[in-house]
């Protein structure tokens, strides 16, 4: 922990002396009121609400910046007793119960109601999840290092480690807000940070996804209504790789525009009905990102664009049931792929996927979950297992990877808010894939990640798993 000893140290540095904030926030009152199930719900502090924050720095407070976290632990196995769950993440390994995320927040948040104002934000995660967070030249190394993507660099083990998955500044004024640094996506339903998920298991769509954009992001919320985001990021979870032009795994196709560059756009818009039972959220990812044509240097990297389309619509059809869909649209162009389909380009991969989510509340302590996944994998790209073997060095060739085909996956769970502070998440999970060719990678069952290349030897898993947050 002394990485996180350094942090606030730097941040206790900038603070002193800087006097009491004119817009200042409230300290943490007790609430009886349990997290609401909504889109990004781990942004939102919860200060009226929510779980008591039960650390207090009175130092840090007296300055309006307030740490809190929250502890997950939790554990799950698939039937034909595989070390590893396949695809399935965050909770990946199998019959090994996980510290996932031991975390910690220290934030400000800006007001901007009564003038200019500032804000900022520091994420530190150590346990079993710190591996899926990681950016490259933050806390994974380099591309040219390991030739693998975002090799984490803060581990300990190959399943425990440190991760930082936000380090930003804000600056707001009267509905502008203007974010600087290394901070989550904001595509998507789902987050990394537990607080914000209903289930153990994440979708498919938000593990295949970018988890982490560092650059800047601006949002304007005209009115209660609308908020508008626009910023430009250094690439998918990258905070400081740049493109290569020379060896090792140089980019051989620098004629194709901007082949040296990882900046992208990052941006889109929420809307919500007048009594906000229902919102629409569109937003988008674009820019170039590399291909690894082999597992030796000399083979190079091929530079193409890549975009994600990410649609979220929540509809809150009674005080007890609520409905969300979500759609992504993704492709990368210059991916070394043959076609998925007929009349499909070649080098062009694409993924695309539908998932819905029902949620019923029966009472203040017991709420149900079910999310029912289609996700495709058109040509055998984006899709690899188990990735924890891919993300650690030392295990490099050890996984699987060219499942081209359709995934499909079904989850039922319960919530049980023991006390506002602690959730307890019991849940049942049948994932099945129809591969492209009777030929196509299996991505359940043993022997998957046990030597280069293995796949697994089923195209179905029953899952179950339990886990517990206790927030902090």
């Amino acid at each position: 922990m002394d990485l996180r000893r350094v942090m606030l140290t730097v941040l206790l540095a900038a603070t002193a002396g800087s006097g009491r904030m004119r817009c200042a926030a409230q300290a943490p009152p007790a609430s009886d009121v349990p997290p609401a199930v909504t889109r990004l719900a781990w942004e939102e502090t919860g200060y009226a609400s929510g779980p008591d924050r039960r650390l207090h720095v009175p130092f840090l407070e007296r300055r309006d910046f307030y740490t809190y976290g929250w502890l997950e632990a939790g554990i799950g196995a698939n039937n034909w007793g595989s070390p590893f769950n396949g695809p399935v993440t965050l909770a990946d390994r199998a019959w090994q119960g996980q510290l996932n995320q031991f975390y910690f927040v220290t934030e400000r948040q800006a007001d901007g109601s009564d003038g200019w104002d500032w804000g900022g934000r520091v994420d530190l995660l150590f346990g079993t999840d710190y591996l899926f967070t990681t950016a490259r030249g933050l806390d994974a190394y380099r591309f040219r290092e390991t030739g693998v993507e975002n090799v984490a660099s803060w581990n300990f083990s190959k399943d425990y480690g440190l991760a930082m998955p936000q380090l930003y500044a804000d600056f707001a004024r009267a509905g502008f807000n203007l974010r600087f640094g290394h901070f989550y996506s904001i595509l998507g339903y789902e987050q990394v940070p537990a607080v914000g998920n209903f289930f153990y298991t994440h979708s498919f769509s938000m593990q295949f996804s970018p988890f982490t954009f560092t650059g800047f992001l601006g949002s304007w919320q005209p009115n209660d209504q609308i908020s508008i985001y626009a910023g430009i990021h250094n690439g998918w979870n990258n905070f400081s790789d740049p493109m290569r032009t020379d060896a090792p795994w140089a980019v051989r196709n620098m004629s194709y525009p901007g082949a040296g560059s990882t900046a992208g756009f990052l941006g889109g818009v929420d809307f919500s009905s007048s009594d906000a039972r229902q919102t629409l959220s569109i937003m988008t990812t674009t820019g170039n990102e590399r291909t690894i044509l082999g597992l030796r240097p000399e083979d190079g990297s091929l530079v193409g664009n890549r975009s994600l389309i990410s649609t979220v619509y929540t509809n809150k059809l009674t005080d007890r049931l609520t409905y969300v869909f979500q759609n992504d649209n993704a492709w990368q162009f210059n991916a070394d792929v043959s076609p998925g389909n007929a009349g499909q380009p070649t080098d062009l991969a694409q993924w695309y996927s539908f998932v819905n989510y029902l949620f019923w509340k029966f009472n203040d302590q017991w709420v149900g979950g079910m999310r029912l996944e289609y996700f495709r994998d058109n040509n055998g790209y984006i899709v690899s297992a188990p990735i924890r073997n891919e993300s650690v060095r030392g295990n490099f060739g050890y996984w699987a990877g060219d499942f081209a085909g359709n995934f499909w996956e079904l989850t039922f769970g319960l919530n049980y808010y023991r006390s506002k502070n602690l959730v307890i998440r019991p849940e049942l999970r049948y994932d099945w894939f129809a591969p492209n060719t009777p030929t196509t990678n299996r991505p359940y069952g043993k022997p998957l990640g046990q030597r280069i290349g293995a796949a697994g030897d089923q195209l179905g898993q029953f899952y179950a798993g339990c886990d517990m947050i206790l927030h902090w």
